[in-house]
């Protein structure tokens, strides 16, 4: 066996470097805050673009001044969503300002004033039917402000004098906006000359084309924390279950990536922790609950004998969470945690809105997840899509591995977040005592 040579293991290396940036921020400038990277993007910018088109069906264009990986979306409710500086999601009307933004800036000047720019955004909202200031006037104003702030961290808008939070002040502001008009034009990935509407440019990006099953897996593998076996179907289960070896493989080449494979599903961890936007463990009052919740929800809940139907098991991938069982231990976590971890006051005098911002956080890290027709069942799959096996092919049957109905479901998972304490025979070290350990599960 030939070992690979020292420019080989450097180039593997620089590729990989570069796959890993696009993939975790998918518009790059070259004078932006990752331009010492953007030369190693460039260099490498056929390969890239053959390996992203190739695994995951994504298309790359790499300008002198900027990259921009095309991401496909996987549907409804699977998508990375934007943040306020506080930490605050955008709201649908949020998007609204920001598309209607978007709207203005592909034809807009080099250069023009912060108000010309709203007054023009306001005049397309108002063509489009959509009322800005909905919320009052100056909570408009702030929505305004955090879809331009979004454009000014894309490079989109340059802050040449001024700043476009002025907007928000009391008193108004003024401030020279450069813009970058091809930026603004490869912001938007989905098919939007091709769409009705905005739920059908999500069904339509979601929509992995000629890559079929292969496609659609490996891109969930790659942009969701895990995937449940439940959350693919008949020929994706069957292409996955077939080829996960030797993908664990290809994505650890390509990305550096390690796949942890379970009778539940499949996962790809980051060692270095640099592709997700999520935490957990992380800092905070809600990513500290979220934690001490799963660890608890997954004691009291966890099943008795899961197993693997090809071992003549049962599988279970998702159990029952009653919601006042998840606002008992979550009561029981303020009373012990809150105060001596300096949880945030508004979460310790407001159970509902800790409720929400915890249930939210885990359902993002696929730990929960409201219960609901699945894709295994059909649900929100392209036009034409193959969602059968090949005839004579066996598949692991999910039916029944979640519970149906409403409300919120454990999923499997979470598992992997609980403790469990064993006990060790004693050692030479220490013959007079028993030694306890906490092991991951």
């Amino acid at each position: 066996m030939t070992l690979p040579s020292t420019h080989d293991v450097a180039l593997a290396a620089e590729r990989r470097t570069a796959a890993r940036l696009l993939l975790a921020h998918p518009l790059i400038a070259s004078d932006g805050s990752h331009a010492d990277l953007f030369p190693l993007i460039r260099r490498h910018a056929d390969w890239l673009g053959k390996r992203f088109q190739q695994v995951l069906g994504y298309r790359l264009l790499v300008d002198s001044s900027y990259a921009r990986l095309f991401k496909a979306g996987l549907g409804a409710g699977s998508g990375h969503r934007l943040e306020r500086s506080t930490g605050t999601p955008f709201t649908p009307h949020t998007y609204a300002c920001l598309a209607l933004a978007l709207s203005v800036l592909v034809t807009a000047p080099e250069q023009m004033l912060l108000t010309h720019l709203v007054a023009d955004i306001r005049a397309a909202a108002a063509d489009a039917g959509i009322e800005l200031e909905e919320t009052g006037r100056a909570a408009g104003k702030r929505t305004l402000v955090a879809a331009l702030r979004q454009l000014v961290d894309w490079g989109v808008l340059i802050e040449t004098e001024g700043h476009v939070v002025t907007l928000a002040q009391e008193s108004g502001g003024e401030a020279l906006i450069t813009i970058d008009r091809e930026l603004a034009r490869v912001v938007v990935a989905g098919p939007l000359s091709q769409a009705r509407d905005g739920a059908d440019l999500v069904r339509r990006a979601a929509d992995p084309g000629f890559g079929g099953p292969r496609t659609y897996v490996r891109r969930m593998l790659v942009e969701t924390p895990v995937v449940h076996l439940d959350e693919l179907t008949d020929a994706e289960r069957d292409w996955l279950r077939t080829r996960q070896r030797r993908e664990a493989q290809a994505f650890s080449e390509l990305l550096g990536l390690e796949m942890e494979i379970r009778a539940e599903g499949v996962a790809l961890i980051d060692p270095e922790e640099e592709l997700t936007d999520l935490h957990l463990p992380g800092t905070g009052t809600v990513a500290q609950a979220a934690l001490l919740l799963a660890e608890r929800l997954v004691e009291r809940l966890r099943p008795q004998a899961p197993g693997h139907p090809a071992t003549g098991g049962t599988l279970v991938i998702g159990v029952a969470a009653p919601d006042g069982l998840v606002d008992e231990v979550l009561a029981e976590l303020i009373a012990e945690y809150g105060q001596r971890s300096n949880w945030r006051r508004g979460y310790l005098e407001d159970l509902p809105s800790l409720r929400e911002a915890v249930l939210d956080l885990l359902a993002r890290m696929r730990l929960m997840a409201r219960a609901g027709r699945l894709r295994a069942e059909g649900e929100g799959l392209p036009e034409g899509y193959v969602e059968e096996a090949s005839e004579g092919r066996t598949v692991t049957d999910v039916h029944g591995a979640r519970p149906g109905g409403e409300g919120w479901v454990l999923l499997a998972a979470a598992a992997r977040y609980a403790t469990q304490v064993t006990v060790r025979p004693a050692t030479a070290a220490g013959k007079d005592k028993d030694v306890q350990e906490e092991l991951p599960l």
